[in-house]
């Protein structure tokens, strides 16, 4: 499996691009890792995680975007994923555009997240002309919360809400942050990476 050409997205320091083969181990062991999966329900095995990437690239395929492979040029061939998808489940905001990211723990703490994201939001927005993009994480997950304010999102607690496809699960309630392309347009530009970040960013 490799990925099609583009859409590639460059920023100051990293290369957001479609999935390759090589990509397969370091991502396995990513998704593998207790501190990377803690907020979510499980580890996934190897075979799970192939199957995501699968699942991305033909997201890919269909929709033109998708889940970048994230890797810093010349330093790290892969450091996780940020992107875009559509995530399919009963909720109140839903049909929506979600970013999200994952990256591996010896890439905290660089500011890699938000910069990556905001790559994301401008391809999303600029690009493709989406309305609104919104992100998601359990209530415990600050450091994926501080990238969502770093990258100009707004929660309204109103908004919280019991993750349907994680009943019974102790991180099921979950927090919405929403960015309207107005938004994005009024700040576009605005922030830029600079010292170093806490871990998770």
């Amino acid at each position: 499996m490799t990925g099609g050409p583009g859409p590639e997205l460059r920023t100051a320091r990293l290369l957001l691009r479609r999935w390759r083969d090589t990509d397969r181990p370091l991502f396995a062991a990513l998704n593998s890792d207790p501190e990377v999966m803690k907020h979510f329900p499980a580890p996934l095995g190897a075979f799970e995680s192939d199957a995501f990437i699968v699942r991305i690239e033909a997201f890919f395929a269909e929709h033109g975007y998708g889940l970048w492979a994230v890797e810093v040029p010349g330093r790290a061939p892969f450091i996780g994923f940020v992107g875009l998808s559509r995530p399919r489940f009963d909720a109140p905001f839903m049909p929506c555009v979600e970013i999200g990211w994952r990256l591996a723990p010896a890439h905290w703490g660089h500011g890699y997240a938000p910069e990556a994201a905001r790559a994301a939001l401008a391809f999303g927005f600029e690009e493709i002309g989406m309305t609104e993009i919104v992100s998601f994480t359990t209530t415990e997950n600050s450091n994926s919360q501080r990238v969502m304010q770093k990258i100009g999102m707004h929660r309204d607690p109103d908004e919280d809400f019991d993750h349907p496809m994680t009943p019974g699960w102790h991180g099921q309630r979950h927090v919405l942050y929403r960015l309207r392309a107005d938004e994005w347009a009024a700040r576009a530009g605005v922030d830029a990476p600079s010292e170093a970040r806490p871990e998770g960013e």
